[in-house]
């Protein structure tokens, strides 16, 4: 398949790995964010390929997996007790909440509906105007596009009974908080290329200025990973820290001129919490006053507490990079992809099911 096959070419995935293995000196801590990334690392053996000078940090770019427990608590709540339809994006519906998950509402009775488009929840509004219809907006700035184009068609319509209840997290503000928490190592990163295909990547050049840090913009097949790699490692060996575009072929500088002005009409900057790791500042993106009639937290009363976090899982610190997954002490007994304990267990882009899922790959747990 053109534009896939050529980036799986274990030939010059070969060569990739030998030129890291000469260029490297010494010891590089060097994080991928995306948790796609992750997967894609994992299951194609290249942490195990890659040479002991280069180590890969887990980052926090799973959207599920940072999505705060008492959004799943009012995604529940709306589902079981206001009679919503509850329509959310498939990894969602297993990860655990305070009490339970989508999934298990469903299987009590709630109206719950996996749908792969939010534009398939405004048509089902429109076909059920005797029906609330809710919208699990989450994820990074990737799918924000298709969220707010859900908003304006929803709005042009004119429909009444159409709400996102919404968690959408930014990259820079969280590479950001990494770099200035004290247990973190962190050399260079690989930034994800389907987030700055959207974004572009010039708000990340003040951070690789301020942390004297290179960051490369790569993708998810293993040459793409490998190039990313390769031109991390030259600038961390060569003492340079800019922004570099190893993913040229789907990333532009200024990003998708169309989707930021898509995304600028319908959301605003502000503060949000991440699962495991806390609150950061304006790292989120909330709807404009404008549409707050589509806004599921101010259209209907929830009648309890925010739950605070599990403390039997480490995933925060996973996310971080201070641990990886094997690290905790639940890992593949008390936590697994059936019974998960945290979402990263749960995601099909968290570091826990990567490593449950690969654990043949990984030295240490064959």
């Amino acid at each position: 398949m053109k534009y896939i096959d050529e980036y799986r070419d274990a030939r010059l995935a070969k060569e990739l790995l030998d030129q890291i293995r000469r260029t490297v000196t010494r010891r590089w801590h060097i994080m991928e964010i995306c948790g796609g990334q992750t997967h894609s690392l994992v299951k194609n053996g290249i942490l195990e390929l890659l040479p002991p000078e280069v180590v890969m940090i887990h980052g926090p770019g799973c959207p599920v997996c940072v999505t705060p427990r008492h959004l799943i608590d009012k995604a529940v709540y709306l589902a079981e007790e206001e009679g919503v339809i509850l329509c959310s994006f498939g990894d969602m519906v297993r990860v655990p909440g305070s009490r339970k998950s989508l999934s298990q509402a469903k299987a009590g009775g709630a109206d719950v509906r996996i749908m792969y488009s939010p534009l398939e929840a405004v048509k089902l509004a429109r076909r059920r105007p005797d029906r609330e219809v809710v919208f699990f907006a989450v994820g990074f700035e990737t799918t924000a596009p298709a969220n707010a184009l859900a908003v304006l068609t929803a709005r042009k319509l004119g429909l009444k009974n159409f709400s996102l209840l919404v968690s959408h997290v930014l990259v820079p503000p969280a590479i950001r908080t990494l770099m200035d928490d004290p247990r973190t190592h962190i050399d260079g990163f690989l930034a994800a290329g389907h987030v700055c295909a959207i974004t572009g990547y010039r708000e990340y050049r003040p951070l690789a200025r301020q942390y004297r840090i290179p960051i490369t913009v790569t993708g998810f097949e293993p040459v793409d990973l490998l190039r990313g790699l390769l031109a991390t490692v030259r600038q961390l060996e060569g003492g340079t820290h800019r922004v570099e575009n190893a993913y040229s072929r789907v990333v532009r500088e200024e990003g998708n001129l169309k989707a930021l002005e898509i995304i600028r009409r319908v959301f605003r900057t502000g503060d949000r919490h991440w699962r495991g790791i806390g609150l950061i500042p304006d790292s989120g993106w909330h709807l404009r006053n404008e549409f707050a009639d589509m806004d599921a937290e101010k259209k209907f009363r929830f009648p309890f507490a925010d739950a605070g976090e599990d403390t039997a899982c480490i995933a925060g610190e996973i996310m971080k990079g201070i641990k990886k997954p094997f690290d905790c002490p639940h890992f593949g007994s008390a936590c697994t992809p059936r019974r998960p304990l945290g979402a990263p267990m749960v995601s099909s882009e968290g570091a826990c099911a990567a490593y449950y899922r690969f654990r043949s790959l990984i030295k240490g747990l064959n």
